[in-house]
């Protein structure tokens, strides 16, 4: 395996995300993803996906980004944390979501131009926002040809031989490889890069945590 290419091929011969939504994160385009990026952080995905159900439960969420993002904006941080308590650190992520969802509405208004303007400047200067859920953000949120990098990805490819600490530097290599090989190869036309980039990081995740080898 010499580069980011030959790892996709490999990855999409293992058939790891046959049963997940197109873009892998569950309602891909949606301010839900914004909420999900937060809540995942130093927790596990069954952990968020129990504080997304209760947000739903409590009508806070409602797969309808604007809808979603005012009612966050305007609810009770002590209230959102009794909801996402399961994610860990509820405190102090329902003061994030909250002040992120009033920031985004004060900046751009609702969250379609937000999903269409916002900077990667602009979201690493939220509170609680890095560079893997600024990306997660990015690409699953807003659609951008933005590839995400985490813990799974380093480990992996350490695995692999291609040991690196930087998180630039892992996204480089990952994308700048992609220009080895013909992607037509192995996505139809129809595929964004976007959305192969979104697909190529849930299949490095679902590898992992599988507990599989390539």
């Amino acid at each position: 395996m010499e580069n980011s290419f030959d790892l996709l091929s490999r990855l999409k011969t293992l058939h790891l995300l046959d049963q997940s939504p197109s873009w892998w994160w569950p309602n891909h385009g949606s301010f839900e993803v914004v909420v999900g990026a937060i809540l995942t952080q130093n927790t596990k995905w069954e952990n968020v996906q129990k504080s997304l159900q209760n947000l739903h439960n409590a009508k806070i969420l409602q797969n309808h980004s604007e809808f979603d993002l005012h009612a966050l904006s305007c609810s009770d941080e002590r209230m959102i944390a009794s909801l996402i308590t399961s994610s860990g650190f509820a405190n102090q992520k329902a003061k994030r979501l909250v002040t992120l969802s009033k920031n985004i509405l004060s900046e751009f208004g609702d969250f379609k131009n937000f999903s269409q303007e916002v900077s990667s400047e602009w979201l690493l200067s939220q509170k609680g926002i890095g560079c893997e859920s600024r990306d997660c953000i990015l690409n699953y949120a807003c659609l951008r040809e933005v590839m995400v990098v985490d813990r799974y990805t380093q480990r992996l490819l350490a695995s692999l031989g291609f040991e690196m600490f930087e998180y630039d530097e892992i996204q480089s290599w990952l994308v700048g490889g992609l220009q080895w090989g013909d992607i037509s190869s192995l996505y139809d036309e129809s595929v964004s890069l976007a959305q192969i980039y979104a697909r190529y990081h849930g299949k490095i995740v679902e590898l992992s945590k599988r507990g599989l080898r390539i």
